[in-house]
Order: C-alpha cells, then sequence, then structure tokens
C-alpha cells in the first residue's frame, strides 16, 4: 500500500512517512525514513563474536598481576583499578602549539594538553556492565566520581569526558571490562554544543531544558526504555543511531559530584537494566560507545547544565547488521529508518 493510499491514522499517520526531527540537544536535524526497514539487505553482514568467557586471561594487559602494553604490572587488584593510560591522546605538559598558523584566521591552531585514564570496571575478565551485580556498578559511579573530583581540580583543565567504547566493533581494543577518562584544557565540541543550547534555553524559558524533556517524556511513556526513581534511560526524540539512548536523572545535578547516595545507585541500576536490554535486544553482547556528560569544570557556574549520559550502539537489524553513518549522513544530516518509538518498544520488552 502506498502512504497515501495507507488508512493509517492522520494524526500519528507521519511517524511512518519521511519526516525530520529537532535535536534540542545540538540544534541539530536527523531525517527519520520509517519506509525503509522494507528494503532487502545486501550489505555487509559480520560474524557474531562466540569467543569463550574467561575470567582471567595471562595475555590481557588489564587483567590483574599482568603485565601492560607499555611494560607496567598491574596490581593484583580485586575491584576498581584506575591507572594513567599508557598510550594517552593528551598530555600535561604539551608544548605551545599555533605559532606558525596565528597570522592568519583560516589556519589556527592553540596548544591542548590533557590527562587520559583508564578504569578497569572489575577484576573478572568475563563480564560487562549488563553481567555486573548492581553494587560492583556502583563502585564504577563512585571511582567515576573520586576520578571527576580529582581531575577537576586542576585549575587548567575545563572539561572531564568519561566514556567506554564496548565491543570490537565500536573500536575496543580489549574485551577486558574498563572504560576512559579523558580531561582536557579546553571543552569538546559535543559538550560545547550541548552547554550552549542549554544555556540557551535556560535564558529564554528560566527552566532546565532537561528537567522540562525528561517530565515531557514521562508523561507521554512512548520513548521510555526503563526508569526507577533516580533515573530514566529513554531513546530520545532525535535519536540518530537506530538504539540509540539517553539517561537522565529526574531530580535537577550538574554533575557527578551533586549526586547523592541514592542518586548513584539509581544511576547503577539504569546502568544495569539498559546494558541488559541490549543484550537481550539480539542475543548478544551489545556493543555500544557511552559516555557521561556532567558539567564543564571551568570555574563558571553552570545552573543550566543537566547530568546525563549517551549510549550510541551501532546495530541495526541483528547482532551482525550494523547501520554504518556513510553518503547522505556524512554530506548531508544524520538518517535513521526505524522510528524512536519503536526501538524504544523493542528494548522495553527485551528485558
Amino acid at each position: 500500500m502506498s502512504a497515501s493510499s495507507s488508512t493509517t491514522d492522520p494524526a500519528t499517520h507521519w511517524l511512518q512517512t519521511p519526516h525530520r526531527r529537532y535535536n534540542p540537544l545540538r540544534g541539530e536535524w536527523v531525517l527519520v525514513s520509517p519506509h525503509r526497514t522494507q528494503r532487502p539487505w545486501q550489505g555487509e553482514v559480520a560474524t557474531a563474536s562466540t569467543a569463550p568467557k574467561i575470567s582471567y586471561d595471562p595475555a590481557c594487559y588489564l587483567c590483574p598481576g599482568n603485565t601492560r602494553a607499555g611494560g607496567h604490572l598491574n596490581p593484583k587488584y580485586d575491584g576498581i583499578f584506575v591507572f594513567d593510560n599508557d598510550y594517552a591522546a593528551l598530555l600535561p605538559d604539551a608544548a605551545q602549539a599555533g605559532d606558525a598558523f596565528s597570522q592568519h584566521p583560516l589556519l589556527r591552531a592553540e596548544q591542548e594538553r590533557g590527562l587520559c585514564r583508564v578504569v578497569c570496571f572489575h577484576p573478572d575478565h568475563s563480564l560487562t556492565l549488563a553481567h555486573m551485580e548492581t553494587r560492583d556498578i556502583e563502585r564504577v559511579v563512585e571511582a567515576w566520581t573520586e576520578q571527576y573530583k580529582d581531575l577537576s581540580a586542576r585549575d587548567w583543565i575545563r572539561y572531564v569526558q568519561i566514556f567506554e567504547n564496548r565491543g570490537a566493533m565500536m573500536g575496543a581494543s580489549n574485551p577486558h571490562p574498563h572504560g576512559q577518562i579523558w580531561a582536557t584544557e579546553h571543552i569538546p565540541n559535543e559538550p560545547l554544543a550541548e552547554l550552549r543550547t542549554q544555556q540557551a534555553y535556560l535564558q529564554t524559558h528560566h527552566r532546565c531544558l532537561l528537567c522540562d524533556y525528561v517530565k515531557l517524556e514521562l508523561a507521554q511513556a512512548e520513548r521510555i526504555i526503563c526508569a526507577n526513581e533516580e533515573f530514566v534511560a529513554l531513546v530520545p526524540f532525535w535519536a540518530v543511531w537506530p538504539f540509540e539512548a539517553l539517561v537522565l536523572s529526574r531530580r535537577h545535578a550538574g554533575s557527578l559530584t551533586d549526586l547523592d547516595r541514592a542518586q548513584q545507585t539509581g544511576l547503577a541500576e539504569i546502568l544495569k537494566q539498559l546494558t541488559t536490554r541490549y543484550d537481550n535486544l539480539f542475543a548478544t553482547s551489545f556493543p555500544y560507545t557511552m559516555g557521561l556528560h556532567p558539567a564543564p569544570v571551568d570555574n563558571q557556574p553552570h545552573p543550566e547544565w543537566h547530568f546525563h549520559a549517551h549510549f550510541y550502539p551501532p546495530l541495526l537489524r541483528s547482532a551482525t547488521v550494523r547501520k554504518f553513518m556513510v553518503g547522505f549522513e556524512m554530506l548531508g544530516m544524520p538518517q535513521r529508518d526505524i522510528t524512536p518509538e519503536s526501538a524504544a518498544e523493542r528494548l522495553r520488552a527485551a528485558e
């Protein structure tokens, strides 16, 4: 049946036809093309990983007691283990840059100092957040908070980006449960865009953008994946990746250090619930990039900033078929096939 002859309810028919949605956090649009889910797939089909699960890998440079690639020996840790990245992308004593280009506005460069750390979530090589106990994930949240506090205390650090690349499909070089923290001298592009939109919303509406958004989503309940008393996980109205998720605190908090004990526990619980649903969706250890977005640490007050986390998973149709950002997505604007409402419904059912 063609779109013009459909008998779908006119009030919701637009959801099944090409349309674009606005992302108020980035000030950008995403194209949604639901009718494309019917097209045949003849693209790449990868082989799902079936490696056996082992609690200790003598060849793993993150397991307790092993020697890392940079030659340092790991302690025989039995909880969280944090260390400076042996191959850091940023250095605290980077040389001044840009002198040769400073005379022309089209050739700009400037120094970027920073610190990079690795956080091992657990000594058990076989685990992921989805398979860890909630109390163990709480300890990860506590470690993130301690690192955020420690790194932000340096007067030249402006942002602390905490993230996890999960799975080889997302470029993770080691399956051991771990994440990274990069603390930078300037606010990076993504949080900078979110800073500007949240500031503009507060100035215009005298309210927090994400406080208003989480209330709206809870009232509509179409895109909610899971929730508890402190946090909500949902597929945002403007999602780009097929099963993208946004994790939001119900109570306003700007940073990890603003979370009380109940909120820390709530965050740990919601991370476990969401990652478990991801694994159940395609019966695989779901790949993703996850990042926390706390407020900048630029010595300025940030009443506009609402603590949140992004999950960007690449899988589209199965454990082996991924979404590629190519062609129009790279040259025009992001595009998705399944609607955020449909993605949320599938994730809700994947308990």
